[in-house]
């Protein structure tokens, strides 16, 4: 389906806090997009938990799910004028966020839509293969600061023996992973695809919004944004709400890693911090503890690797965990189990 570029859709995505509800509320906040806050995670739980939506039963079962979410209480759409589209119309994932956000747009008499959806930076191929007009905007921040701010979270374990400490540098790998996945995938549609740092957005928002505004064929007037102010540019969702809000969120790291952690995270993802333009403090192999970060990084991301294949390329995808969906009455759903989700961005 060929559009104008002024019309294409958008997906804001990145490693999770990394600034993407920032980015995506940004965007609304400058006017011309349907303002839509809620979650439409269509490649990451309903397709695998139900299987492809070329099968009207695996269609069905997904649609009747994400009628009970927030997502859809949200979007102020009716149910029944929705389904009839979905049910006659859609045959992909691109297909059932297409009509979704399609009616919202007509709704709020727009043009355009952009999704939030940070994990859509696994799925970008199916994606851009379902919607082949979409534009990707990868928001990349700082790993230690990815790092500290989910530590401050209870930390990321995908494993469950992982320990605090440990969880800091299997963050920072996981982050490490994502970004790479990302531009990797992006590196196919090079003329679709753009990378902006989290931090030239906070401390330099016109010159990067002229940048985007450029990439979305579309003005993105900095006073108006403010004036309007969406979501988390009046209201902040950061890990250290509360605390010190003077500060600047960008390079907490530097005050709040001690050095034992710095050395830690470092040594495990040196390598892409230079690749995405970060400079690494600590020298390499700071010291003989840490050799086993390199051993400890391809561990990780092989394990990554294979739940993320597992997820969408097999029947083990029927084990999507529900719960980010947050459904009304979820005990009633067929064959809903909920099983943990040790790492809940596959």
């Amino acid at each position: 389906m060929s559009t104008d570029r002024k019309t294409s859709p958008v997906f804001v995505m990145g490693c999770h806090r990394s600034g993407t509800n920032l980015l995506y509320d940004t965007l609304l906040s400058a006017g011309g997009f349907a303002v839509y806050r809620g979650y439409l995670p269509v490649h990451k739980i309903l397709i695998p938990r139900f299987g492809g939506f070329e099968r009207v039963e695996n269609r069905k079962r997904a649609l009747e799910a994400w009628l009970r979410s927030k997502g859809f209480r949200r979007s102020g759409l009716n149910a029944e004028e929705l389904s009839a589209e979905v049910m006659a119309n859609c045959e992909n994932g691109g297909d059932f966020i297409r009509i979704v956000m399609n009616r919202i747009a007509r709704q709020q008499n727009v043009a355009r839509w952009a999704v939030y959806d940070p994990d859509s930076l696994l799925h970008l191929p199916r994606v851009k293969r379902d919607i082949p007009e979409a534009l990707f905007i990868h928001i990349v921040r700082d790993g230690r600061d990815i790092a500290l701010s989910l530590k401050k979270m209870d930390g990321f374990r995908p494993l469950p023996w992982d320990r605090h400490s440990r969880s800091l540098v299997s963050t920072g790998i996981y982050w490490a992973w994502m970004v790479s996945k990302g531009r990797q995938h992006g590196s196919r549609f090079p003329a679709d695809y753009l990378e902006i740092h989290y931090e030239d957005l906070v401390a330099d928002p016109k010159r990067t919004l002229s940048k985007l505004s450029e990439f979305l064929d579309q003005e993105l007037d900095y006073d108006r944004i403010q004036g309007v102010r969406l979501g988390r540019l009046s209201e902040s969702n950061s890990s250290f709400r509360g605390e010190e809000q003077q500060q600047s969120p960008v390079n907490r790291w530097q005050g709040r890693l001690s050095a034992a952690e710095l050395v830690a995270i470092e040594s495990a993802i040196r390598d892409t911090l230079r690749e995405f333009g970060y400079v690494p403090t600590t020298p390499r192999h700071g010291s003989l503890r840490d050799l086993g970060n390199p051993a400890r990084r391809w561990f990780y991301q092989a394990l990554f690797e294979t739940k993320l294949w597992l997820k969408t390329r097999t029947a083990a995808g029927r084990l999507a965990n529900l719960s980010a969906l947050e459904l009304e009455n979820p005990e009633n759903l067929p064959g809903n189990s909920e099983p943990g989700d040790t790492a809940p961005s596959l």
